[in-house]
């Protein structure tokens, strides 16, 4: 068996590894609208499914995990620590992992098609709120709707925005490494 087609190339952990970089460059960057500032976490996750694909978009958001929980202020409002990623809102974070995978798998299978790609990524959103929604109810002991109103609701129109956006910056960036060379076509 060719074990070489498992392995992350070193292109490929590079590009992993600047993508985690981005994201604890692009998470703690915040826009506070209520008890919960609206991040970017999300939109690099949906950028580096588009450059890396599942595997690689889902390890570089784990690596971002990692950092954060060791302490590093990555999340949002320069925060980290166990505690964050533990905490009431930490399914959040741990559902985006969810997220990144459904995101890649739709896009792989989808042949990076625009309309697909932006239907995955809203069902895996959707996937990530409900994951988070119920990790946050269950830790604040409160009803669902005021979860959602909290926690999703004003949240949905910035996501909106950043899945298009992210669709079109993707789609030209992968253009580009496809050109020059750095992706492989059949990603």
């Amino acid at each position: 068996m060719n074990t070489a087609k498992k392995r992350f190339t070193i292109y490929q952990l590079s590009v992993c590894a600047l993508m985690a970089a981005l994201m604890c460059v692009l998470g703690p960057m915040s826009i506070p609208i209520g008890p919960i500032p609206v991040s970017l976490t999300n939109f690099a996750i949906y950028l580096a499914v588009y450059i890396l694909g599942t595997k690689g978009a889902t390890a570089s958001y784990i690596i971002y995990l990692l950092i954060g929980a060791a302490g590093t202020g990555v999340f949002s409002g320069c925060e980290g620590g166990i505690g964050k990623l533990a905490g009431p809102t930490g399914g959040y974070l741990v559902g985006f992992i969810l997220m990144a995978l459904i995101c890649g798998f739709v896009m792989e299978k989808s042949h990076s098609k625009t309309v697909i790609t932006i239907i995955g990524m809203i069902v895996a959103t959707l996937v990530a709120y409900l994951f988070g929604t119920v990790w946050f109810v269950l830790q604040m002991q409160c009803d669902v709707w005021y979860a959602l109103t909290v926690c999703v609701l004003p949240f949905i129109p910035f996501d909106i925005a950043k899945i298009l956006i992210a669709s079109a910056l993707g789609k030209a960036l992968r253009t580009v490494l496809i050109k020059s060379h750095l992706l492989p076509e059949h990603k």
